[in-house]
């Protein structure tokens, strides 16, 4: 029988499926719904040890629908990390595994260039109990002033340093969350895992605009009549997602065998956890989905991936993380795989063609017939 349980960087998880970093994890009381509702992990929205500068605006999303309007296909936040004050985190995490003693909490942490700041949060953090943490190297929109998110994550040599200053202080798995909102995942990849990162999170949303009103020409979404380019999620960035996660999957392949990926980009299904976990994921990170279908959707996702395990007979994730890695090749290579493919095919129909007279038969004339006609 097909079991969801899975161990990543020694966190028992019931099932590979992870709240990311966002709106279903931004207080005490949407976390424990999540772990009453059955997900595998929660990861609580991104903090800070300053939460006075993090002021939030509305509205702060955009949808892009389906050509029926009846779907959102895409969506789009300017939302920044989490504006609630670090203490009441501190309380609130706590209290978290008090609650949740077997639930895995991962804190989200977030932190201008400062050696002296990433080290305090990580201390004052595991001191409350999480479980795990979770760079955020990655929000494509939020506080860039202050040099933090995104700004960050996209120079390598920063972030290699960053995550050494984490990992000389955490006593939990850190996993680096990477942003998009680059030429080359595998740069600032490897240099978080050349740092000591136990794992990695890819991908975080993708810097977009969502469009322009027609009728008032503002872009949105629309706030006093101005707005930023925001971070786009949901089911239309999942191609893009995929590619990046497999890129990240065979860097940790080649160079780093044994670190971990949380893998993350429009998961509304178990069918598109499947895809993840084929391509590399340890685990997969749900946020908008939730969003768009409240926090009781880990059911049908944990039943129809167990579906397609057991389609496929596989007992557990380790099964097939990974397995469809091995048919990524070059184009130049693809061609030659089509070229000696039809090559063969020509040779093997030549070789069934009569060649001299002894070889014709009765029964088959017709066919030999044909053959020669070719």
């Amino acid at each position: 029988m097909s079991t969801l349980a899975t161990t990543v960087d020694g966190l028992k998880l019931p099932n590979p499926f992870v709240i990311g970093s966002g709106p279903p994890g931004t207080n005490l009381n949407v976390i424990s719904k999540a772990f009453k509702e059955g997900w595998g992990a929660v990861i609580a929205k991104t903090v800070s040890l300053d939460a006075s500068k993090v002021v939030n605006v509305t509205p702060r999303y955009g949808k892009l629908h389906s050509g029926d309007g009846k779907e959102v296909i895409g969506w789009e936040n300017i939302e920044l990390i989490s504006d609630r004050p670090f203490k009441l985190w501190e309380e609130e995490f706590k209290k978290c595994k008090d609650m949740h003693p077997h639930g895995v909490l991962i804190a989200s942490i977030m932190e201008e260039y400062r050696k002296d700041a990433w080290i305090e949060i990580v201390e004052r953090c595991q001191a409350c109990g999480v479980d795990a943490f979770e760079l955020n190297f990655s929000c494509p929109h939020g506080l860039p002033e202050r040099k933090m998110g995104a700004a960050m994550g996209e120079n390598p040599d920063i972030l290699k340093e960053v995550v050494t200053w984490v990992m000389s202080a955490a006593k939990k798995p850190v996993w680096a969350k990477m942003t998009p909102n680059v030429t080359h995942i595998e740069d600032p990849s490897r240099a978080a895992l050349k740092a000591g990162a136990t794992g990695i999170s890819a991908i975080n949303t993708i810097r977009c605009v969502m469009g322009v009103n027609l009728d008032t020409l503002r872009p949105e979404p629309n706030v006093e009549g101005y707005t930023t380019p925001g971070g786009y999620s949901c089911r239309a960035v999942k191609p893009i997602a995929l590619r990046m996660v497999m890129e990240c999957a065979q860097l940790i392949r080649k160079e780093f065998p044994g670190r971990s990926l949380s893998a993350i980009g429009g998961v509304e299904t178990g069918n598109d956890a499947a895809e993840f976990i084929l391509l590399g994921g340890d685990t997969v990170q749900v946020c908008t989905g939730v969003m768009k279908f409240g926090y009781e959707h880990i059911k049908p996702m944990c039943e129809q991936l167990l579906a397609f395990m057991g389609k496929h007979k596989f007992a557990t994730i380790a099964d097939f993380k990974g397995k469809s890695l091995d048919y990524f090749t070059t184009h130049a290579d693809l061609v030659k795989r089509q070229t000696d493919r039809k090559a063969a095919q020509k040779a093997a129909t030549e070789s069934k063609m009569v060649k001299s007279d002894a070889e014709w038969s009765g029964s088959d004339f017709v066919k030999q017939s044909n053959e020669l006609a070719r």
